[in-house]
């Protein structure tokens, strides 16, 4: 069967979109497309973002809410294209369109990730932004997979559901804030002025320890550099990995990282390889094997 989601597709949801919006479509450069298509307009300096879950298109509005929450109050992130209903509905797809930053050519350090942490946790939470709920998106993935056997979908629900239970045990050392959700270097772009923050897919109310959960979990399973988390650690003023609830954010982490693309499988099928890995490391309780990061 075809994919919902292959690139003659997207590209058409791309065309009508910058046709409704009167911008150019031509010479685009599709970005990365794992959760989300992202598409660099070569004519227009703007980047178009369509999501890629039918379970997921509600995000969508969330995010707009946290992009405007964030220019309110002059949080260093990328910033919605102005005057256009966000989001747009083409067909049955959700798309949310974003001033470009030119990149600079430098990656973030997790010592600038962490500062623009402090700054997201010291605000005050946007009215109606939902809470914190890392396994709902990991289930409404599995729900919406391309294709997925039987026994790795049980295996998915009950390993959701073991590790929902450790959470809803864990007493957080931290106080509540307003959390990113899916902090790493990768989701912040350095521009000519500075590191902005991008990808608000995940933001909730909840734990600020779950946005230092990301840097660490990357050493242990993509074998990333031990000075990335500990430079985070040292300017945020917390070591998550020293409490003794880690290994259940990790669990959680894990999961989302599995999952994320269970719905692109058949438009996206180079990465069955990536994800037969990992539920198999999940499956046999493997913590120490490496993971190569889907493309």
């Amino acid at each position: 069967m075809d994919g919902r989601f292959t690139r003659e597709k997207l590209d058409d949801v791309l065309r009508v979109t910058c046709a409704r919006l009167g911008l150019d479509h031509r010479g685009a450069t599709l970005l990365r497309f794992t959760n989300n298509a992202v598409y660099s307009l070569a004519r227009d300096p703007v980047v178009v973002r369509i999501v890629g879950s039918r379970t997921l298109r509600h995000r969508a509005r969330k995010v707009v809410t946290v992009a405007r929450h964030f220019a309110c109050h002059g949080v260093p992130a990328i910033r919605l294209v102005g005057g256009v209903e966000q989001p747009v509905h083409v067909g049955e797809h959700v798309v949310t369109v974003w001033e470009k930053v030119q990149p600079t050519g430098r990656q973030a350090t997790s010592a600038e990730l962490g500062s623009l942490l402090r700054q997201v946790h010291a605000l005050p939470v946007p009215e109606g932004l939902g809470p914190w709920s890392p396994l709902t998106d990991v289930r409404a993935r599995v729900a919406d997979a391309e294709e997925l056997d039987p026994d790795d979908r049980a295996f998915l629900l009950d390993r959701c559901a073991e590790v929902e239970a450790a959470l809803t045990r864990l007493t957080f050392p931290l106080p509540p804030a307003l959390v990113h959700g899916d902090a790493h270097p990768g989701n912040v772009i350095v521009g000519p002025d500075g590191p902005v923050l991008c990808d608000f897919d995940s933001a909730c109310a909840g734990p600020p320890e779950w946005d230092l959960t990301p840097l660490a979990v990357g050493h242990e399973r993509f074998g990333d550099p031990p000075g990335w988390y500990r430079a985070l650690a040292r300017t945020y003023g917390f070591d998550v990995t020293t409490w003794e609830g880690f290994p259940v954010l990790r669990a959680a982490r894990e999961l989302k990282l599995t999952t994320s693309v269970l719905p692109i499988m058949r438009s996206h099928p180079s990465v069955r390889h990536e994800l037969r890995r990992r539920l198999d490391d999940l499956r046999a309780g493997r913590t120490h094997t490496r993971w190569v990061r889907y493309r």
